[in-house]
Protein backbone atom coordinates (compact mmCIF):
# COMPACT_ATOMS: atom_id res chain seq x y z
CA UNK A 1 0.00 0.00 0.00
CA UNK A 2 1.38 3.40 -0.91
CA UNK A 3 1.07 6.10 1.72
CA UNK A 4 0.95 9.74 0.81
CA UNK A 5 1.07 12.98 2.75
CA UNK A 6 -1.73 15.26 1.60
CA UNK A 7 -1.13 18.98 1.71
CA UNK A 8 -4.64 20.35 1.14
CA UNK A 9 -6.31 21.88 4.19
CA UNK A 10 -8.90 19.17 4.73
CA UNK A 11 -6.16 16.56 5.24
CA UNK A 12 -3.46 18.65 6.94
CA UNK A 13 -1.34 16.68 9.45
CA UNK A 14 -2.70 13.41 8.10
CA UNK A 15 -1.04 10.38 6.56
CA UNK A 16 -3.58 8.60 4.40
CA UNK A 17 -3.25 5.55 2.16
CA UNK A 18 -4.07 6.57 -1.42
CA UNK A 19 -6.54 3.69 -1.80
CA UNK A 20 -8.91 5.24 0.78
CA UNK A 21 -8.06 8.94 0.48
CA UNK A 22 -11.52 9.79 -0.89
CA UNK A 23 -13.33 8.10 2.00
CA UNK A 24 -10.99 9.54 4.64
CA UNK A 25 -11.30 13.05 3.18
CA UNK A 26 -15.10 12.75 3.17
CA UNK A 27 -15.16 11.64 6.81
CA UNK A 28 -12.65 14.31 7.87
CA UNK A 29 -14.77 17.01 6.21
CA UNK A 30 -17.37 16.37 8.93
CA UNK A 31 -14.83 17.04 11.71
CA UNK A 32 -13.36 20.50 11.10
CA UNK A 33 -12.14 20.62 14.72
CA UNK A 34 -9.69 17.80 13.86
CA UNK A 35 -8.06 19.78 11.05
CA UNK A 36 -4.93 20.58 13.08
CA UNK A 37 -4.79 17.17 14.78
CA UNK A 38 -2.16 14.71 13.56
CA UNK A 39 -3.76 11.41 12.52
CA UNK A 40 -2.12 8.50 10.72
CA UNK A 41 -4.37 6.04 8.91
CA UNK A 42 -2.51 2.73 8.77
CA UNK A 43 -3.31 -0.67 7.37
CA UNK A 44 -2.50 -3.75 9.41
CA UNK A 45 -2.73 -7.30 8.13
CA UNK A 46 -5.30 -8.09 10.84
CA UNK A 47 -6.82 -6.61 14.00
CA UNK A 48 -8.24 -8.85 16.69
CA UNK A 49 -12.09 -8.72 16.57
CA UNK A 50 -12.03 -5.31 14.86
CA UNK A 51 -12.05 -3.84 11.41
CA UNK A 52 -10.75 -0.47 12.61
CA UNK A 53 -9.34 0.88 15.83
CA UNK A 54 -8.49 4.47 16.86
CA UNK A 55 -5.96 5.20 19.56
CA UNK A 56 -3.52 7.86 20.70
CA UNK A 57 0.11 7.24 19.78
CA UNK A 58 1.71 6.14 23.03
CA UNK A 59 4.83 8.24 22.35
CA UNK A 60 2.71 11.41 22.26
CA UNK A 61 0.70 10.85 25.46
CA UNK A 62 2.93 13.15 27.51
CA UNK A 63 2.58 15.95 24.96
CA UNK A 64 0.03 18.72 25.32
CA UNK A 65 -3.33 18.02 23.65
CA UNK A 66 -2.37 20.23 20.71
CA UNK A 67 0.72 18.09 20.00
CA UNK A 68 -0.83 14.70 20.68
CA UNK A 69 -0.86 12.27 17.74
CA UNK A 70 -3.36 9.56 16.91
CA UNK A 71 -3.57 6.53 14.68
CA UNK A 72 -6.50 4.76 13.07
CA UNK A 73 -5.50 1.18 12.41
CA UNK A 74 -7.46 -0.61 9.70
CA UNK A 75 -7.47 -4.28 8.91
CA UNK A 76 -6.84 -5.14 5.27
CA UNK A 77 -8.84 -8.30 5.89
CA UNK A 78 -11.54 -8.57 8.52
CA UNK A 79 -11.72 -12.10 9.90
CA UNK A 80 -14.59 -13.08 12.17
CA UNK A 81 -16.02 -16.54 12.81
CA UNK A 82 -14.48 -18.03 9.67
CA UNK A 83 -15.57 -15.17 7.36
CA UNK A 84 -12.89 -13.12 5.67
CA UNK A 85 -13.93 -9.74 4.32
CA UNK A 86 -11.45 -7.54 2.44
CA UNK A 87 -11.52 -3.75 2.77
CA UNK A 88 -12.00 -3.68 -1.01
CA UNK A 89 -15.33 -5.50 -0.46
CA UNK A 90 -16.68 -2.71 1.74
CA UNK A 91 -18.80 -0.11 -0.10
CA UNK A 92 -17.40 3.43 -0.07
CA UNK A 93 -20.27 4.93 1.95
CA UNK A 94 -19.90 2.18 4.58
CA UNK A 95 -16.17 2.82 4.79
CA UNK A 96 -16.82 6.56 5.30
CA UNK A 97 -19.17 5.67 8.16
CA UNK A 98 -16.63 3.35 9.76
CA UNK A 99 -13.92 6.02 9.52
CA UNK A 100 -16.36 8.64 10.85
CA UNK A 101 -17.02 6.45 13.90
CA UNK A 102 -13.27 6.16 14.55
CA UNK A 103 -12.87 9.93 14.17
CA UNK A 104 -15.56 10.20 16.86
CA UNK A 105 -13.23 8.25 19.15
CA UNK A 106 -10.35 10.59 18.31
CA UNK A 107 -12.48 13.64 19.07
CA UNK A 108 -13.39 12.07 22.41
CA UNK A 109 -9.73 11.28 23.15
CA UNK A 110 -8.64 14.76 22.15
CA UNK A 111 -10.86 16.32 24.82
CA UNK A 112 -9.26 14.18 27.54
CA UNK A 113 -6.11 14.80 29.56
CA UNK A 114 -3.25 12.32 29.15
CA UNK A 115 -3.85 10.77 32.57
CA UNK A 116 -7.56 10.48 31.78
CA UNK A 117 -6.66 8.68 28.54
CA UNK A 118 -4.55 6.15 30.44
CA UNK A 119 -7.44 5.40 32.81
CA UNK A 120 -9.83 5.35 29.83
CA UNK A 121 -7.67 2.66 28.19
CA UNK A 122 -7.62 0.56 31.36
CA UNK A 123 -11.38 0.80 31.84
CA UNK A 124 -11.97 0.00 28.15
CA UNK A 125 -9.78 -3.07 28.44
CA UNK A 126 -11.39 -4.28 31.70
CA UNK A 127 -15.09 -3.46 31.39
CA UNK A 128 -17.62 -4.43 28.74
CA UNK A 129 -19.93 -1.69 30.06
CA UNK A 130 -17.19 0.87 29.52
CA UNK A 131 -16.62 -0.43 25.98
CA UNK A 132 -20.34 0.02 25.32
CA UNK A 133 -20.27 3.58 26.68
CA UNK A 134 -17.17 4.52 24.64
CA UNK A 135 -18.56 3.04 21.41
CA UNK A 136 -21.85 4.85 21.86
CA UNK A 137 -19.99 8.13 22.48
CA UNK A 138 -18.11 7.67 19.19
CA UNK A 139 -21.36 6.91 17.34
CA UNK A 140 -22.96 9.98 18.92
CA UNK A 141 -20.08 12.22 17.83
CA UNK A 142 -20.40 10.90 14.28
CA UNK A 143 -24.17 11.47 14.21
CA UNK A 144 -23.90 14.98 15.68
CA UNK A 145 -21.29 15.74 13.00
CA UNK A 146 -23.85 15.17 10.24
CA UNK A 147 -22.71 11.64 9.45
CA UNK A 148 -26.09 9.98 10.14
CA UNK A 149 -26.47 8.54 6.62
CA UNK A 150 -22.96 7.07 6.64
CA UNK A 151 -23.33 5.58 10.13
CA UNK A 152 -26.70 4.07 9.19
CA UNK A 153 -25.18 2.54 6.03
CA UNK A 154 -22.41 1.02 8.15
CA UNK A 155 -24.92 -0.43 10.64
CA UNK A 156 -27.07 -1.84 7.82
CA UNK A 157 -24.02 -3.34 6.12
CA UNK A 158 -23.01 -5.15 9.31
CA UNK A 159 -26.44 -6.17 10.56
CA UNK A 160 -27.76 -7.27 7.15
CA UNK A 161 -24.58 -8.99 5.92
CA UNK A 162 -25.68 -12.60 5.51
CA UNK A 163 -22.18 -14.02 5.97
CA UNK A 164 -21.49 -12.36 9.32
CA UNK A 165 -22.32 -14.57 12.29
CA UNK A 166 -25.28 -13.87 14.53
CA UNK A 167 -22.82 -13.83 17.45
CA UNK A 168 -20.89 -10.95 15.87
CA UNK A 169 -24.11 -9.09 15.00
CA UNK A 170 -25.33 -9.53 18.59
CA UNK A 171 -22.06 -7.99 19.83
CA UNK A 172 -22.56 -5.00 17.52
CA UNK A 173 -26.16 -4.58 18.70
CA UNK A 174 -25.06 -4.72 22.32
CA UNK A 175 -22.14 -2.26 22.11
CA UNK A 176 -23.14 0.32 19.50
CA UNK A 177 -26.11 2.59 18.87
CA UNK A 178 -28.87 0.85 16.94
CA UNK A 179 -30.31 2.39 13.76
CA UNK A 180 -33.43 3.36 15.77
CA UNK A 181 -31.30 5.04 18.45
CA UNK A 182 -29.42 6.94 15.73
CA UNK A 183 -32.67 8.22 14.22
CA UNK A 184 -33.90 9.23 17.69
CA UNK A 185 -30.63 11.10 18.31
CA UNK A 186 -31.03 12.92 14.99
CA UNK A 187 -34.61 13.86 15.89
CA UNK A 188 -33.39 15.23 19.25
CA UNK A 189 -30.67 17.23 17.46
CA UNK A 190 -33.19 18.69 15.02
CA UNK A 191 -35.45 19.71 17.93
CA UNK A 192 -32.72 21.84 19.54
Amino acid sequence: MTFSQHSDTSTKNKIIPKSISKEVSTALSHYPELEEVHIDFKFKSSLNKSFMKAQPKFSSLLNSKSKRKYVILMSRKFKIDGLELSIEDVPSKVLVGWIGHELGHILDYHHRSSINLVFFGLRYWLSKNYIREAERVADTYAVTHSMKDYILETKKFILNHSSLSERYKARIKELYLSPDEILLLVKEQEGK
